[in-house]
């Protein structure tokens, strides 16, 4: 979007619309060209025909380099395929239903040009950096040295260079899509929710969450099925396990790229998404709320409209991106692991180990979609129909999906993990699984006992709100603080359980010492993400109830209607709360998984072990200060890129209610798209500066180290202190992320149960230091928070990639 955007829209509602008066709810088309992405508008120009053949072709292609590689990749494969197809039943189920009255859809196609309009600005600067970034790895890769295994392998430099750029790339593409994805669904679901809202809570309901399982089961799906076509084309190509070339159990570090890709494609949409999103936010709140005391999402608002724009660039496109980058990672370091394990054990058939992530995957969307079918609409009848708690129903669902997985993950251990020379591993393996499974569920009820305001934390914040602004600042923050300690015992406890059922596995090496700790690790964390389609779902259920509240507000509904989604958006609060501390403890374990890995790495490059990273050495000590440092640096500069966004658009609209007096009497209208045009402008200018911190930092600390430990007669320290770095950031990312996330939903649902009429509701004093709260969560729930457990797996992927420059 940009100000040629902002002249042209207002042009059109000042002469082509009539009177404010006389069509208030009138709202314009942002769009000046299709925004459609260009594989999209590909697709799209080919004759139907001529695509089934060309989707036949690529279907019997893809399935012939599976069945060339294992018949475990063609079960994945056929369940992935099955699953878009169940997508796609979802998607025209959703799209069937009506629209409502034309004022609700105009304001719906308003929000979904902004939204189309920004995400293609965005992951067009997002691309042209990925592209740089390929070629800087190119250059590093084709200049570094190889390890052992590749070189009895036969794979040259030239060879594993072109792969991992390639892997990089296609990991980047599916990310940019899984994003594209999450907003495409959501800018079309979010009027269909506000029209059932006017029948029903419940189909309302049921609208957004089969919405949002369109999106989460395309995501998951396109995160299996990318990696599992990847490795299968890998296998064939270079001819694994034949004579004289690579062995199967060192193919997974060739997909490391993909990974690399995908995380950071997810986290500039992050940054990118959470800065609009948040800026555009609390400029409508301050102005609106607090100074004209105006309703939220009034259409006399001028920034209402980014506001509601943002919902779905930042919760839906920015998220949709970052679980396929969590998948994605967890999936390729615990097949490294799952290989490494199997080549120490000289395991005959160690395919079982090194697909398992992807069968449990496979069998995720399966589980999901049955949680996702559990919730159903019912007949009402009668005029008066109570409305029914959103989140039980949620909760129910996911308990079915939780059911599923437990018997799915114990089908898939006995079935892949079984062998000879351990024959009770596999029950060991099952039980980290169930271990994850129950972190997951303990992570989610944590965090909403800390953001429902059904609950004490929340009520007592919103209680604070009655003797001001200051007392409500404190409160909040002294929650966020309390609210780490569960979640980081529950990890803990996860992380020593999971290594200690895999360390008793039974498995172990030639020396006869037990190799499973980290792969029980590993698979505590497949069991942690065995849920992840239906998380996500529920996060995405979020934003869609949250522009459903905006649109039913904009377009005047009846107070009924709006009672109904403001259920729903406090609801959406919590879940998206809830699915952002999952994602922190699967950030966790999956960080400590690429740990191990890049320490394998090292060990393979150095020729020499590498497993104690020993903090009282001075340089490796500063390491990890550094590596702590970096996350607050990055995090107050993600905050502070809401806050500069977010004075631009406080200005503006104030100079609106100035300029424009008639806007408050529905007179004169309020120029939504200079708003819209401010927002998409900075928060583009604004995402580098965090992001570009992030990719630079572990580079440029290990090459320094390098060069000190070369004067100092410490080969390895620039790996050593790197690795350091990685502890010490995941360690503080993880608190920092728990902190941010649960202060700032905890704020919001704070504001929201005011406004159920409690302490005064709306207007009063309480609800407006309420509101002050919930401006001040709004970067860390949405901004910071967020982009954290991105960061750190990013710093985990990255720092793999280029460990052979640190040595």
């Amino acid at each position: 979007m940009n100000s040629s955007h902002a002249v042209a829209m207002d042009d059109e509602m000042e002469n082509g619309m009539g009177s404010y008066q006389e069509r208030p709810r009138t709202f314009p088309s942002m769009r000046s060209k299709s925004y459609a992405p260009w594989i999209v508008r590909i697709f799209m120009g080919i004759n139907p025909r001529g695509l089934f053949v060309l989707l036949l072709l690529a279907f019997g292609a893809v399935f012939y380099v599976g069945a060339s590689t294992s018949p475990i990749i063609v079960f994945v494969l056929s369940i992935c395929i099955i699953s878009f197809f169940f997508s796609i039943y979802l998607a025209k189920w959703v799209l069937a239903k009506d629209e409502g009255p034309p004022e609700m859809s105009q304001i719906s196609d308003a929000i979904r040009d902004g939204a189309e309009g920004f995400f293609r600005t965005q992951y067009g600067t997002i691309s042209k950096m990925a592209i740089l970034l390929a070629l800087v790895i190119l250059g590093i890769y084709l200049f570094r040295t190889t390890t052992p295994q590749q070189e009895s392998s036969g794979l040259g430099r030239s060879t594993s260079a072109y792969i991992t750029v390639a892997a990089f790339l296609l990991g980047a593409l599916c990310s940019g899509i899984a994003g594209y994805v999450g907003m495409w669904v959501s800018v079309r679901a979010n009027v269909r929710v506000s029209s059932a809202a006017r029948r029903s809570a419940r189909e309302a309901l049921q609208i957004a969450v089969r919405a949002g399982g369109f999106s989460a089961i395309v995501v998951v799906g396109m995160a299996v099925i990318g990696v599992a076509v990847l490795y299968a084309t890998f296998y064939v190509w270079l001819g694994v396990d034949s004579p004289g070339s690579m062995k199967v159990t060192d193919l997974p570090l060739l997909l490391v790229g993909y990974g690399f890709g995908a995380s950071f494609v997810a986290l500039f949409a992050q940054l990118g998404g959470g800065i609009y999103t948040k800026a555009a936010d609390v400029g409508a709140d301050l102005v609106g709320k607090v100074e004209q005391g105006i309703p939220e999402d009034d259409p006399r608002n001028p920034a209402v409209i980014a506001d509601l724009v943002g919902d779905n660039v930042g919760d839906c496109a920015a998220r949709g991106a970052d679980l396929f980058e969590s998948i994605a990672a967890e999936i390729i370091s615990a097949m490294i692991l799952g290989g490494t394990m199997a080549q120490r054990c000289k395991i005959e058939d160690p395919s079982g180990f090194i697909l398992f992530p992807l069968v449990v995957h496979s069998f995720d969307l399966v589980v999901s979609s049955v949680g996702i079918l559990s919730i159903r609409g019912i007949r009402e009848s009668g005029l008066i129909v109570p409305i029914e708690d959103p989140m039980m129903i949620l909760q129910k669902g996911y308990s079915v999906t939780i059911f599923f997985a437990v018997l799915a993950f114990g089908l898939s251990t006995r079935w892949l993990l079984y062998t000879e020379q351990a024959p009770s591993a596999w029950l060991n393996f099952a039980l980290c699984g169930l271990v994850g499974i129950i972190t997951a569920y303990l992570f989610v009820w944590i965090t909403k006992y800390y953001t429902d305001y059904k609950h004490e934390p929340v009520r007592m914040l919103a209680l604070s709100s009655a003797t001001g602004h200051g007392t409500n600042i404190i409160a909040g923050v002294s929650l966020g603080l309390e609210s780490t300690a569960l979640p980081v015992l529950v990890i803990s406890v996860a992380i020593i359980a999971a290594y200690w059922l895999g360390h008793t596995s039974g498995l172990v090496d030639e020396t006869g010492n037990p190799t499973g700790g980290l792969f029980g690790t590993a698979v505590a964390t497949m069991g942690m993400l065995s849920t992840a389609a239906y998380v996500l779902t529920m996060d995405m259920f979020g934003p869609i109830a949250d522009n459903a509240g905006g649109i039913v507000e904009m377009s005047h509904q009846p107070e009924s209607v709006r009672e109904i989604t403001d259920v729903l958006d406090a609801v959406g609060n919590t879940t998206k709360a809830t699915t952002k501390g999952f994602a922190i403890g699967s950030a966790a374990l999956a960080s400590f998984l690429l740990f191990s890995a890049y320490m394998d790495e090292v060990a393979s490059f150095a020729h020499v072990p590498f497993k104690q990273v020993d903090i009282a050495v001075p340089e490796v000590f500063v390491g990890g200060l550094l590596g702590s440092m970096l996350i607050f640096v990055f995090s107050a500069w993600a905050c502070s890129a809401v806050g500069k966004t977010a004075q631009e658009v406080v200005n503006e609209v104030r100079r609106q209610f100035i300029e424009r007096p008639g806007i408050m009497d529905y007179k004169e209208k309020p120029d939504y798209g200079r708003c819209v045009a401010i927002v998409a402008t900075a928060s583009l200018r604004e995402m580098i500066k965090p992001g570009a911190l992030a990719i630079i930092s572990p580079i440029v600390i290990g090459l320094l180290f390098r060069i000190l430990g070369h004067f100092t007669s410490q080969p390895l320290l620039g790996a050593k202190v790197v690795a350091s770095m990685l502890m010490f950031a995941t360690v503080a990312g993880i608190l920092m992320a728990l902190f941010l996330n649960t202060a700032g939903g905890a704020w919001d649902n704070a504001k929201k149960y005011i406004e159920t009429g409690v302490l005064g509701g709306k207007g009063s004093d309480c609800h407006k230091a309420a509101v002050t709260g919930d401006t001040v969560g709004d970067p860390f729930k949405d901004t910071a928070g967020p982009s954290l457990h991105v960061l750190i797996k990013m710093l985990a992927t990255i720092t793999l990639v280029m460990a052979p420059i640190f040595l």
